[in-house]
């Protein structure tokens, strides 16, 4: 089985991208990010006639999650439970299903913005709830992720340059403590292969030629529990997918498992 997850930074711009990478790539089950789009404006029809069902938490010009799945969709979920709304609002952040028998939560962890911001308050909220949500799934029979893109370098080596981030979020040691916390509930974070670098940094800023030079982050992670690493057989960065024009500012995760 293979499984992939992709910041694609709105489905509707990027749809042929993503239909061309589907058919290159033949992912079975697809975490995507960061849709932008509402629920009844995604390209469920598209995406069917590839040969994927979908489950999908999208509010409109901002965030939205989905799974996509060619290889069956059973208990889905469009909310991560225990969740705190911000400004009022419960984001769509995260949907999950059981796919061939592996259980993914597909997750788009809010950014933080600055830190004492309480935007960055919200993201350590955020993470707690999804650590229980971890807590409740990793310790059972089957095979589990949580894929995505989690605004967070898990160490220095992470990012092209850590003195570049001096104050910031995505690097701080309270947002890291949650990270901590998730492998604590029972799962380890996969690092991918890196195809060129020696870091397989997942995102690059569009400005000042943040991907031809490099200058990038490892901000989408994949955390499973223990029957899930033990079926992986590979995993890389496609970065590939980042590549000419029109491409989103994140390259897809690509995890094979022997399931």
């Amino acid at each position: 089985m293979r499984i992939a997850s992709w910041n694609i930074n709105s489905i509707t711009a990027r749809l042929p991208r993503l239909t061309q990478w589907l058919e290159s790539a033949q992912p079975d089950v697809v975490c995507l990010q960061e849709l932008k789009v509402s629920a009844d404006a995604f390209p469920g029809d598209e995406l069917r006639a590839l040969g994927y069902e979908s489950v999908v938490s999208a509010g409109g010009r901002w965030n939205g999650v989905a799974v996509l799945s060619r290889v069956g969709m059973e208990d889905q979920a469009v909310a991560l439970p225990g969740v705190p709304e911000f400004d009022g609002i419960i984001e769509a952040r995260a949907a999950a299903a059981t796919c061939g028998g592996v259980r993914v939560w597909s997750v788009y962890v809010p950014n933080g913005r600055e830190v004492g911001h309480p935007h960055y308050e919200y993201k350590l909220q955020w993470l707690a709830a999804l650590r229980d949500t971890v807590g409740e799934w990793a310790s059972g029979p089957l095979p589990f992720a949580v894929l995505g893109d989690f605004n967070i370098a898990p160490t220095d080596e992470d990012v092209w340059d850590i003195s570049a981030f001096d104050g910031a979020t995505h690097v701080t040691a309270r947002e890291r403590e949650k990270l901590a916390e998730l492998e604590a509930a029972g799962t380890k974070e996969l690092h991918p292969r890196a195809l060129k670098y020696d870091v397989a940094f997942t995102y690059w800023d569009y400005r000042q030629l943040g991907f031809p030079k490099n200058r990038g982050m490892r901000i989408d992670l994949a955390y499973g529990n223990e029957p899930f690493m033990a079926a992986v057989k590979d995993s890389y960065v496609d970065r590939e997918a980042r590549k000419g024009k029109g491409a989103s500012d994140h390259a897809p995760v690509v995890i094979d498992l022997e399931v």
